[in-house]
């Protein structure tokens, strides 16, 4: 794995392969980032990233500056490596070791960016949990965007805050919105 863009640009990293992890490949992360690179100034936002795994997403928005960034994971080796990569790298990264549902449904924060990568194994129904909870506690400032990564098997666009989806090779990006004020007026 290695960081895209930002000030660590090009820095590969290995993580240990006792890790249960998948991590986003680095051809869809930067088809990724090239989207949100024309949606934010990163150096202005907050990101939540859910299922963090070794944290690749996270140090990617690290790197570009994001002014703060939180990691979440049920997995203790997980939330170790990246607190030891971010210390390693000199990355502001905040971690929560916690299961992601029990995170959502009490921690106080909220982001501009929220990214969940969760088991690609989910249900469709545990996944569309995700989004329930980010928009019925209200995690999203305005103009925030929850993605979702899931396989091209699995299909969130039935959930009421589902913007687009982004396809790349197996995997995809599905985009969630808080609805604009003039769709809510319609509504």
């Amino acid at each position: 794995m290695r960081i895209i863009s930002g000030k660590l640009k090009g820095r590969r990293l290995r993580a240990p392969k006792n890790l249960p992890v998948r991590p986003t490949t680095d051809m869809a992360k930067e088809a990724l980032f090239n989207i949100l690179n024309n949606l934010y100034y990163f150096d202005s936002i907050s990101v939540i990233d859910l299922f963090s795994g070794t944290g690749n997403i996270s140090y990617e928005f690290a790197s570009r500056g994001t002014k703060s960034v939180y990691s979440i994971d049920a997995d203790y080796n997980c939330i170790k490596y990246i607190n030891t990569t971010a210390k390693e790298l000199e990355l502001d990264i905040n971690t929560y070791k916690n299961d992601v549902y029990k995170f959502l449904n009490k921690t106080s924060l909220n982001a501009d960016i929220i990214f969940a990568d969760p088991p690609y194994d989910f249900t469709t129904e545990k996944f569309l949990e995700i989004a329930d909870t980010v928009f019925n506690r209200k995690m999203l400032k305005e103009e925030g965007v929850l993605i979702i990564e899931h396989s091209k098997h699995t299909d969130l666009t039935s959930h009421k805050n589902h913007s687009y989806d982004k396809r790349y090779g197996g995997n995809v990006f599905s985009f969630f919105e808080l609805p604009s004020e003039k769709e809510e007026v319609e509504n």
